[in-house]
């Protein structure tokens, strides 16, 4: 089965699932840190080497405290209980994004996980933590900008300044976005790596994701024709 190279998959849906439930709403964010635990395994499983996921958007600091608190104390018991695996499991984590905005403990933890991951090559796992695609462009042009006006701009150019601007190698473009919760929209997910990214949007909420969640996804990108703006049908692959 022809599978993405690079998945992108916005994580929403986590305060939905906790408030039908009658929970509050962090722990509709627990119940969402299992299904990275599980999306994660199962990426790895299929082979495909690369893996975005949107953790946390710049624009998410206008949540509440308590919730905002709560999905950092998550993204650190993540980094921490499963850091032995990833490594185990040949997966490198990079966190792309601000980190300037982040508490200190989360701060030191994406650090001890990339440097004890970097030898992985078996999936790279991109998480997008105070991430805001449109800030990262607007940064990267100014960078280009300062180096002066002999400085060569071309697309190669400017993603290596934007993957240095996120704090991330770069990577293939994302082949595949899958959006939980229904909606229907990229949210500043990564909109200079998606130019030609196929859109796989599904009702269920971001806890209830599961592998067959993910087959069902990938059964359909598999059947997608990908042009390019060519005539000529590539596979995905050719990115």
């Amino acid at each position: 089965m022809k599978v993405p190279v690079h998945l992108g998959i916005i994580m929403d849906g986590n305060r939905r699932w906790a408030t039908q439930r009658g929970l509050p709403g962090p722990l509709g964010h627990r119940a969402g840190l299992q299904a990275v635990r599980r999306t994660v395994e199962a990426v790895r499983k299929l082979e495909i080497p690369n893996l975005t996921l949107y953790a946390f958007s710049s624009d998410n600091w206008q949540r509440g405290a308590t919730e905002v608190r709560a999905i950092f104390g998550l993204l650190d018991k993540y980094l921490v209980s499963e850091l032995d695996l990833l490594v185990e499991h040949g997966v490198h984590v990079q966190v792309m994004g601000r980190r300037d905005r982040l508490p200190k403990r989360t701060q030191r933890l994406i650090e001890l996980a990339e440097e004890r991951t970097r030898a992985g090559t078996k999936l790279l796992l991109r998480l997008a933590v105070d991430y805001s695609a449109r800030d990262s462009l607007v940064a990267a042009a100014q960078a280009l900008v300062e180096k002066g006006p002999s400085t060569r701009v071309d697309r190669a150019a400017f993603f290596a300044e934007l993957s240095r601007q996120i704090g991330s190698p770069e990577v293939p473009d994302i082949d595949l976005v899958i959006r939980t919760s229904g909606e229907q929209r990229l949210s500043d997910f990564c909109l200079w790596e998606c130019a030609y990214a196929e859109l796989w949007f599904t009702p269920t909420l971001w806890p209830d994701f599961t592998e067959a969640t993910l087959a069902h996804a990938l059964d359909d990108f598999a059947l997608r024709q990908r042009r390019f703006g060519a005539t000529l049908v590539r596979g995905a692959e050719a990115n």
